[in-house]
């Protein structure tokens, strides 16, 4: 398989496993192997490991990772910071006991796909997975609660929230032209870039100029930050 591209879902298929519990590596394996027949796994059960792999020969074969935030050897999250630069076309979710929204945010815009609370249900993971493998980022509903429990600006009249938020959207519509609100509310959905160039029959090179105004509009730094301003704006 050539270096950045990924097995279409039900074909051969690697996916590198990280944790250091027999129990979550088995039962995660058990679940992805109905992704399809030829689903292959690897597995690193501490940091060393990972690195061994991240850094061998078939590093640029696996079309996923999942990796736990607490592994042996880590510290904080530069073994995820590491396996995301080294192999930026990887597509990586995050396996984690902790259910902290910032966490998530923090992660996501570091470069993860997903975030995944190992409180989940084999199920949610599964079309957690199949969402990020389709070219998706996971985002935990409990992030998107945060956000919208997040004030929002208050309004110049000091109206409620909904006044705001319909304040927020008609500040956009000035800022921003229909095609970059449709890119944004393509972003909204949690999309690739080359996932909205294809539906809005655009180039990749014009979605980033139309996302980079989008982001001084928001007064957001990244496409994570993005995504979550621009589900607390009902309209968009």
């Amino acid at each position: 398989m050539q270096q950045g591209l990924r097995a279409p879902l039900g074909s051969e298929m690697r996916i590198l496993i990280a944790d250091d519990h027999r129990l979550i590596v088995e039962g995660v394996k058990l679940k992805l192997a109905e992704l399809g027949p030829d689903t292959e796994f690897s597995e690193a059960m501490d940091v060393d490991e990972l690195r061994r792999v991240v850094h061998g020969d078939e590093a640029h074969s696996f079309d996923l990772a999942l990796i736990d935030l607490a592994m042996p050897g880590g510290h904080g999250t530069s073994h995820l910071a590491e396996v995301i630069e080294t192999l930026p076309q990887l597509r990586v979710i995050v396996l984690s006991g902790s259910e902290d929204p910032a966490l998530m945010k923090d992660l996501l815009a570091m470069g993860a796909h997903g975030f995944i609370p190992k409180a989940y249900s084999p199920e949610v993971m599964l079309s957690a997975v199949r969402l990020v493998l389709s070219g998706g980022t996971y985002v935990p509903p409990m992030m998107l609660q945060e956000s919208h429990a997040s004030p929002l600006p208050p309004s110049p009249n000091g109206g409620s929230l909904a006044d705001a938020s319909r304040s927020l959207e008609e500040r956009l519509r000035k800022l921003l032209t229909e095609r970059q609100i449709d890119v944004l509310r393509l972003l909204s959905q949690g999309k690739p870039n080359k996932l909205i160039a294809r539906d809005l029959g655009i180039s990749e090179g014009t979605v980033k100029i139309h996302l980079a105004a989008i982001f001084r509009a928001l007064n957001v730094r990244n496409r994570v930050e993005a995504v979550v301003a621009s589900r607390r704006i009902s309209g968009i």
